[in-house]
């Protein structure tokens, strides 16, 4: 596709026609009040939350996107030639937070599917496999710019529901305590009311998140009296070991980090069949559990909820759409993977991009480390191998060991990535 015409994501000046996948702020990052280029489209959701994260921002600029299998059409002009364009673009459920969408984009420039941040489970709303599959059909993908956030072997974890049903069941077996569970300013919102449903209870979170909720259409779920109940949902960044040994002090209280990554290295040793509901389903599920509850503290658990496709789902979503070509849309951090290392074989590539990325946890050489780099298409490229570099070449490896003892004395603070 010609530059010039549309941006996904992206909001630097210079295109005709922005998309928003959803409201996440590694998403918007360039997005203002002040913000004005072009109309800008996204779901109908992500249009709510307009008016409290982006105040005074012109609303007339929102072009609502509906979730249907329909193909709408916009004209544009080239920037080289000044000849029209017509593009044909379809939203899918991403099934990632509220308002998430995949975009699909069609024309003389071919066909492009931009997945932004998804989990593809199998269990997923058919309405958005039928759309998909129908327009895949109708006409195949050219490239496929997929979420790569857990692209790589390592990453496996459950289903939500399953991994709902270990936080629910987490809580019942510390009856005594008050419970914290971390979350983001957006999402995880199906994982509370699934928790509130099973246990019959409400759930506390913080003064603007009830206002987010109300928003999105949950209005009795949700409290800021924590008179009301033991289950606060708190913000990540304000979670770590230290803020649960001072309530401990106080009050018995475990906190809970629902997320994707492995970040926590010692897996939960009690009985896992205890954290299980009696259900005789989730007790088939043992075997893939192993390991989904982790204790990195005597109050702190992680438990593997993640609203980004593990490994597998990726690739049985990468053979669905069977694309000729791919890029990865995170390019962010050293713990991401190209795609086409792993799935190059589906689009006819003989030989990976690069090297195998090793094990985020694993103890290895600095020499190792080094032969590690991740392709990126975007602008920022350079950039990250300029700092690579200037790690190689100063204090790498003394930032590395102080790194090491700041995690051992509080919680990793992670990234929006799960």
């Amino acid at each position: 596709m010609e530059s010039g015409l549309i941006s996904v994501d992206r909001w630097k000046s210079g295109s005709q026609a922005y998309f928003l996948t959803h409201m996440h702020s590694d998403h918007t990052r360039g997005l203002s009040p002040l913000w004005s280029h072009a109309p800008l489209f996204c779901s109908r959701t992500t249009a709510s939350l307009f008016p409290s994260r982006f105040p005074g921002f012109d609303l007339s600029l929102l072009r609502v996107v509906s979730l249907s299998s329909s193909w709408q059409s916009l004209s544009l002009r080239s920037p080289s030639s000044g000849s029209p364009v017509l593009l044909h673009f379809l939203a899918i459920d991403a099934h990632h937070c509220p308002g998430s969408v995949m975009f699909m984009f069609r024309g003389d420039f071919g066909c492009f599917l931009y997945t932004g941040d998804f989990r593809w489970e199998c269990d997923d709303d058919e309405e958005a496999r039928t759309t998909l599959v129908s327009a895949i059909n109708d006409f195949p993908v050219d490239i496929l710019y997929l979420d790569n956030t857990y692209c790589n072997p390592i990453y496996t974890f459950p289903s939500r529901r399953v991994a709902a049903n270990l936080i629910a069941d987490l809580i019942l077996s510390h009856p005594s305590h008050d419970i914290l569970i971390a979350i983001d300013s957006l999402g995880k919102e199906h994982l509370l009311l699934h928790i509130s449903r099973l246990l019959n209870i409400k759930i506390w979170v913080w003064p603007e998140r009830l206002r987010t909720m109300h928003l999105l259409g949950f209005q009795d779920t949700f409290t800021t009296d924590t008179s009301l109940t033991r289950v606060r949902a708190v913000p990540r960044h304000s979670f770590s070991i230290q803020t649960l040994e001072g309530l401990n002090l106080m009050c018995p209280t475990i906190g809970i980090m629902p997320s994707g990554l492995p970040w926590l290295k010692t897996p939960f040793k009690g009985d896992a069949t205890s954290l299980l509901t009696s259900t005789a389903a989730q007790q088939r599920e043992l075997l893939l559990l192993q390991g989904a509850v982790h204790l990195f503290h005597d109050n702190m658990y992680s438990v593997h909820y993640s609203d980004h496709s593990c490994y597998e789902e990726i690739g049985e979503f990468i053979k669905l759409v069977n694309p000729k070509s791919m890029k990865g849309i995170v390019v962010s951090s050293s713990c991401y993977v190209e795609p086409l290392y792993y799935f190059g074989r589906i689009c006819g590539v003989s030989q990976p991009p690069e090297l195998l990325l090793l094990r985020p946890d694993t103890t290895t050489s600095r020499e190792q480390f080094r032969a590690v780099r991740i392709k990126s298409y975007s602008a920022k490229d350079e950039t990250t191998v300029s700092k690579k570099e200037k790690w190689r070449k100063g204090d790498g490896h003394s930032s590395l060991k102080r790194n090491k003892k700041r995690r051992a004395r509080i919680c990793a603070k992670i990234a929006e990535v799960d």
